[in-house]
């Protein structure tokens, strides 16, 4: 089933090469720099912080896509967002603006990070990679950041910038495998869930991290501007091959985050969210100094508004389309077809604590009618997240 009729998309044709991108896009439009690789199946882009990410690919459905991550090997250009903090009193800066305590975080490892207005209200969320004691990359999702550490660093000796970092996901219960082959040296020992290590790759140095948004098994990337990104590449679908990795888009990953839980900035939370109602009390530090917000998370209210749904037949339309003996009670923030639960799946934020997991609803529907659901919790399998730490290595048959 397919559910990207929900999503604004917009096309973008081919430009004849990167160098020759018109100027006055390159701000507002930028590609990635292996987006080249794309260009023969028909690329549908989409803008994730203003960098244009493929929406569609004409090579595989949807299904394909998620099957191909859920089996074997996958390849994504991101628009992910890397940017850099650095300097004697980047960690300070960094303790000001995130919910956990950055000291914890020792170099080489990553961090699940989010900010939040000083109300309480979240801001964005994304990866924190430690590469030295004094200089981290945060790959921010689609959104604002920014100007926040900017806004909080007065006082402090410290420098942000955007280092032109670009992202690519290598995803599935194979990509370690991959990984292994596509290197130039050693496999980096340890490389454990959520480390970050400097390798070179085609001899080309660049960063990857033990971290994804498929809670798959998987790894990602991290390509600076000085790089040859021809031969990267190349090297990359050249090895590839002999593991039948396709080039994916953003189906690869959408019905498999929502599946376990992984929240969509934006969308499914936002400025009117606390990390409380979305279930991420697990990530609020209040034992730590003080940092922005966290005087009016002492205060709110700590229960969680967030939950999955499985939707009978169809999948959710998005927005407040659930309801209980015809009282709207509920919005529906993303939603996709499961191929493996054969089943909608959504992420759902209700309006009463008591509207728990196991709650029978009925939703508004891409199809135009209503469909019985029930809420339950997140991830709707694998509870312990023991997929993406290599814990759980049964593959799933293709249905």
């Amino acid at each position: 089933m397919n559910s990207r009729l929900q999503y604004t998309r917009f096309v973008a044709k081919a430009f004849p090469s990167r160098g020759d991108r018109p100027r006055e896009l390159t701000r507002t439009m930028a590609a990635h720099p292996l987006s080249f690789q794309e260009l023969p199946y028909d690329p549908e882009y989409t803008l994730y912080n203003k960098r244009l990410t493929p929406e569609s690919l004409n090579h595989m459905t949807d299904d394909d896509m998620y099957w191909a991550v859920r089996t074997g090997v996958i390849l994504r250009h991101t628009g992910e967002l890397p940017i850099e903090i650095s300097g004697p009193d980047a960690q300070t800066l960094l303790n000001r603006v995130f919910t956990r305590d950055i000291s914890k975080v020792k170099p080489g490892r990553c961090s699940y990070q989010f900010a939040c207005y000083h109300d309480g209200g979240m801001i964005n969320d994304g990866v924190l990679l430690r590469l030295a004691h004094d200089r981290f990359w945060m790959a921010q999702a689609d959104g604002e950041l920014f100007a926040w550490y900017r806004a909080h660093a007065v006082g402090l000796d410290v420098r942000i910038h955007d280092p032109d970092v670009w992202v690519s996901q290598i995803q599935g219960p194979h990509s370690l495998d991959f990984l292994q082959v596509v290197l130039d040296g050693k496999y980096p020992e340890p490389f454990k869930y959520f480390d970050c290590a400097t390798v070179t790759i085609a001899e080309q140095t660049v960063v990857i991290s033990r971290s994804g948004f498929t809670n798959e098994l998987g790894w990602e990337i991290y390509m600076s501007p000085e790089i040859d990104f021809d031969r990267l590449g190349a090297h990359l679908l050249k090895v590839g091959e002999a593991f039948d990795m396709p080039l994916t888009a953003i189906p690869v990953f959408r019905a498999r985050r929502i599946e376990a839980g992984l929240l969509s900035a934006g969308c499914d939370f936002d400025q009117t969210t606390t990390p409380y109602a979305v279930g991420l009390s697990d990530f609020v530090d209040l034992d730590k100094p003080d940092f922005v917000g966290r005087e009016a998370l002492l205060t709110a209210p700590k229960d969680c508004l967030t939950w999955g749904m499985r939707v009978d037949g169809s999948v959710a339309s998005l927005g407040r389309g659930i309801r209980i003996d015809g009282n709207r009670v509920g919005r529906v923030s993303s939603s996709a077809w499961s191929p493996y639960l054969e089943c909608g799946v959504a992420i759902v934020r209700m309006d009463q604590v008591e509207q728990g997991p196991d709650t029978m609803v009925l939703v508004d529907c891409i199809d135009e009618q209503s469909h019985e659901a029930v809420l339950c919790r997140m991830p709707f399998y694998d509870q312990k997240r023991e997929i993406p730490r290599g814990k759980l290595v049964a593959i799933p048959e293709r249905k």
